[in-house]
């Protein structure tokens, strides 16, 4: 469930709710009791960013990462080097 904050527009009270999406907005402040409520925008307070989850996130350094979000976020690979034609001599 997502938590939004709330502020009375009548004496400034600003608090936080944890309510599902279909529950109704409050309407009367917890502060003054006046139904003045209204919802304030605010950002999350995290933030997920990067090429996406690791099966491996929490193993050792030594372990390999495969990402299961797929290659789309991954960086570019160091192209192979080319390889010779081997030379035998008999």
């Amino acid at each position: 469930m997502p938590i939004y904050e709330f502020e009375c527009s009548g004496c400034g009270h600003r608090f936080d709710r944890l309510q599902k999406l279909s529950d109704p907005d409050p309407t009367d402040c917890p502060q003054c009791a006046v139904p003045k409520v209204q919802r304030r925008l605010s950002a999350p307070s995290f933030r997920l960013a990067g090429g996406g989850w690791y099966e491996t996130d929490f193993k050792k350094d030594g372990d390999k990462k495969r990402n299961l979000a797929g290659d789309a976020g991954a960086a570019p690979s160091a192209p192979a080097p080319a390889s010779t034609p081997s030379t035998t001599t008999e």
